[in-house]
């Protein structure tokens, strides 16, 4: 779904009109309360604290399943009370959640700003800000969130914050055991907040090639119970790098619906000859190639890997890579970039993600070898 789209979401003529079926259990008890929620909004819909409740809903729904039609619901849902709720922290809170999600992260930013102006003890926009400007590569931005977050939150979940940011600039090994030993001590953690700390543990040990780590932090996040779209997919990255693309399909059986997902179950397909890999690589082809009539921008990441991996269409790749890192650049943001520059034989095309690795000091062997053969290539070191 665009930003555009999300902008401006069709919206039902009343609150009980039912817009589409989503594959989600009936049993889920995350939708058996979204429902709920529903029918009392039906009888209440001017009431701005159970519209945002239910937008918030729907978003958390969107982050764990991978679907964005959950965020256009949100967006829907929030629409009607954009001037009544003007001045309740939780609404701009959650306006902010769906403008990241969206890719339109300034506009997040000062909805989350606006967040803590009208309640400066609240620790979740500082948060959320701090992973806004991670995105975006802005780490002096995101440390001072974090040390604004240190007052408000857990001991746990401000190093958490921090560790995040030193992971990223130079600080690999101190982040993690200092990430660690916080967790440890910070017993009675929200799953959901436990889930994020396993994954990004397990994303620093894989870094530092603690690889057993790695797999027991995975395995513990796994164990919490929690349905997340960005543990699976994390996880399925590091069997693919472990070559086993068959525990990538059992994995990630029944998430054909979402984009980010699909994209590893056709990879893993390739890497073993399944019988569905055609199937998965023609659905995605699909939904990239519709996505791009849209001008939706939202998985230029994931089609650039789709076009490079399974395509073997590095300028495809490259096209689809160079754009999406004039909005995003995480880690892997860069990888695809450099990956694609290097397919395509145009290692000059891959410098922003070469002065990015320089001055972030980021720290991973398989970034570093790349970059030497960039610089081999042509591109300044």
């Amino acid at each position: 779904m665009s930003t555009a789209a999300l902008a401006a979401p069709f919206t039902p003529k009343s609150d009980a009109d039912v817009v589409e079926r989503l594959p989600v259990s009936a049993s889920d008890p995350s939708i058996r309360r979204v429902e709920s929620l529903r029918k009392q909004l039906a009888a209440r819909p001017d009431d701005a604290a159970l519209r945002i409740e239910i937008g918030r809903r729907y978003f958390d729904l969107a982050m764990a399943q991978g679907d964005p039609r959950y965020v256009g619901y949100a967006s829907a849902t929030l629409g009607p009370i954009a001037k009544s709720a003007a001045g309740n922290w939780q609404y701009w809170m959650a306006l902010g959640l769906i403008q990241q999600y969206s890719h339109d992260f300034n506009g997040a930013v000062q909805s989350l700003e606006k967040a803590s102006e009208l309640d400066g003890a609240a620790a979740e926009p500082i948060a959320w800000r701090a992973a806004i400007h991670m995105v975006q590569a802005n780490y002096p931005r995101a440390l001072a969130e974090c040390t604004r977050l240190a007052p408000l939150a857990q001991p746990v979940q401000a190093q958490g914050c921090t560790s995040y940011v030193m992971a990223t600039t130079g600080q690999l090994a101190p982040a993690y055991d200092a990430l660690s030993r916080a967790f440890g001590e910070g017993a009675g953690q929200p799953p959901e907040f436990a889930l994020w700390v396993r994954t990004r543990l397990a994303e620093m040990a894989t870094r530092l090639r603690k690889i057993d780590d790695a797999q027991k932090h995975y395995a513990q996040a796994r164990a919490l119970g929690v349905t997340d779209q960005f543990l699976l997919a994390s996880y399925a990255d590091f069997l693919l790098m472990q070559d086993k693309p068959a525990e990538v399909i059992k994995l990630l059986a029944d998430w054909e619906r979402s984009d980010v997902l699909l994209l590893r179950l056709a990879l893993a397909g390739k890497a073993s000859k399944d019988p569905k890999a055609q199937a998965w690589a023609n659905a995605l082809r699909d939904r990239f190639t519709e996505a791009a009539r849209r001008g939706d921008s939202l998985h230029e990441q994931e089609a650039a890997r789709f076009e490079l991996d399974i395509e073997a269409s590095p300028t495809r790749a490259l096209s689809y890579a160079t754009k999406n890192y004039l909005t995003q650049k995480e880690p892997r943001d860069a990888e695809i970039l450099m990956r694609a520059a290097l397919a395509a034989n145009s290692a000059k095309s891959a410098q922003p993600a070469l002065d990015w690795l320089r001055t972030s000091k980021y720290e991973d062997p398989a970034f570093a070898a790349m970059a030497d053969q960039l610089v081999a290539a042509g591109a300044s070191r």
